[in-house]
């Protein structure tokens, strides 16, 4: 069993953490009775079921440690809850089950260990190996008288390895079961962060209770500067509230207990302090008067006592400072879930309100498609209407300079047969020259005939009509051509109306959907 323990130790220095229900298999030895389902062992529960439901005569003390145990934890924090009434079946199995013994205070915060890493039957059975395989109820045996052995060898220990603070605790009368009785009782459980307790009892698993020391001198060594600067009241405040909250940290308790595991004790120097404690005290007593003897029994008791009703007091105000805690906690809770319900309520009612809007400008997109389609259908039809024009006055113009060329031409050869006639006759040579202009009548020709004057008369006529003609023709000509250039000015002006309102009408409606879409994403986010 020795060398199954240091192999265990070995490999716990590598490892550092254990699962407790592993090394409790790797530890247990056949001796200790297995308990049954019902919570005792089957060779001391008899034939009759009735012993299973056996009363405790510590019943009332347990249900009132019960509520104090991890008042905080999730399992434990609930009056009447799985991880209480659990617990409760625990304490009072053990009260029953080890009637020399039965429940002691601080019990609760082991068996609570325990249940947190398995079933309570299982928790139960480990609680009893421990107590009984590991030593831990000879602790509270004949009036504490192991537990008092071990407060001497931790002082020994003290002045061996922290000479200058235990001369310290000697100046200022603090003595070590003032400070050491919950660790060695409830194994640290009822004061230190749980990480760290899950530490304590895998190192108790694999290497006994004398862990206990490794431990005790590891917070004693990381504390000395802080305890060296104390007196009597400020070393016991220390040890109750200041110590505890320095294991919080993580990366602090890692450190105490790499320091535990380096810490080399010995059982032969355990065997012989206890021994020089035997001694002491057999000399003790033949020494001391029975009166003083008992005086200073009761003064230890009653600093015991006074001990007592200070743990019990300041669990009783971490209690009610966790119950405040917690409703402060739910009342946080149950505003917040207030106001996440109304933000969800508002969330909902902006969800409708953009659903809405949506809905609103879908209908207006789709009354701008309409529109635009109407408005591109009739643009459409006005640039088929305008061309259609167009094309009829190009035709018009094209036909009037047809008309045009051919008077021209007609104009033309008319003159030139008038030209030829002209040059023919004898008597119009006279009066034209051979560009066909009138000539200066002179003063010898006065006396011409009224046929030729009459004759000359018309043809200035007709020519005065041609020219006239011809003129009003040209004019036509460029009324048709000024005609021409506004139709195809305004052909020009209305595509580009076209064009611009098919951009000017697409553009704004995509824009403003885009607008609407992405501010009602925002809302929504």
């Amino acid at each position: 069993m020795e060398y199954l323990i240091w192999v265990i130790s070995f490999t716990m220095h590598f490892f550092k953490r254990w699962s407790l229900t592993f090394l409790l298999l790797l530890c247990c030895t056949p001796e200790t009775p297995a308990p049954t389902a019902n919570g005792f062992p089957s060779d001391q529960l008899g034939s009759s079921p009735s012993s299973s439901v056996q009363e405790s005569p510590q019943d009332s003390a347990i249900t009132r440690d019960i509520n104090r145990t991890f008042p905080a934890h999730d399992y434990f924090k609930d009056t009447g809850g799985d991880g209480q009434d659990s617990l409760y079946k625990i304490c009072k199995a053990y009260s029953v089950y080890d009637e020399e013994i039965g429940y002691c205070q601080g019990q609760s915060f082991l068996a609570a260990v325990l249940l947190l890493h398995m079933p309570e039957e299982q928790a139960f059975s480990v609680l009893v190996k421990i107590m009984f395989d590991y030593g831990l109820r000879e602790l509270f045996k004949q009036n504490f008288e192991d537990l008092h052995c071990k407060f001497y060898q931790l002082e020994r220990l003290m002045q061996e390895y922290i000479p200058d603070l235990y001369n310290h605790f000697l100046d200022i009368s603090l003595e070590a079961h003032m400070y050491a009785s919950q660790w060695f009782l409830t194994l640290f459980t009822a004061k230190f962060p749980l990480y760290m307790v899950f530490h304590i009892i895998d190192l108790l698993l694999c290497e006994g209770i004398s862990v206990i020391f490794n431990v005790a001198l590891g917070l004693l060594k990381t504390t000395k500067d802080d305890l060296l600067l104390t007196d009597f009241e400020g070393a016991l405040k220390f040890f109750r509230v200041q110590l505890p909250k320095r294991y919080r940290s993580e990366e602090n308790a890692k450190k105490l207990m790499e320091l535990a595991c380096n810490m080399k004790i010995s059982q032969k120097k355990l065997k012989k302090y206890e021994k020089e404690y035997h001694t002491m005290r057999e000399q003790q007593a033949q020494q001391e008067d029975p009166i003083e003897r008992f005086e200073r029994e009761n003064r230890r008791l009653q600093e015991a006592n006074m001990r007592l009703e200070q743990e019990n007091d300041d669990l009783a105000h971490e209690l009610v400072t966790s119950k405040i805690a917690l409703r402060k906690d739910l009342d946080n809770a149950e505003e917040k879930a207030d106001a996440l319900n109304k933000e969800l309520l508002m969330t909902k009612q902006k969800l409708i309100d953009a659903e809405e809007e949506k809905r609103r400008l879908e209908e207006e997109s789709a009354q701008l498609k309409e529109m635009c389609r109407r408005e591109l259908d009739k643009a459409e039809s006005e640039i088929k209407k305008n061309s259609s024009i167009i094309g009829d006055y190009k035709q018009i113009c094209s036909q009037l300079s047809e008309r045009l060329e051919k008077q021209q031409t007609a104009n033309k050869a008319e003159i030139e047969k008038i030209r030829q006639k002209v040059d023919d006759c004898e008597h119009c040579r006279e009066f034209f020259n051979k560009e066909g202009r009138v000539k200066v009548a002179s003063s010898a020709k006065d006396g011409s005939d009224e046929d030729t004057d009459e004759e000359k008369e018309t043809l200035k006529n007709q020519l005065r009509e041609m020219e006239l003609e011809l003129a009003q023709t040209k004019l036509q000509l460029v009324e048709a051509e000024c005609k021409i250039q506004d139709l195809e000015h305004h052909l020009g002006l209305a595509l580009n109306e076209v064009q611009a309102a098919k951009k000017t009408w697409f553009n704004r409606t995509i824009s403003s959907i885009k607008t609407v879409t992405g501010v009602q994403g925002k809302e929504t986010c």
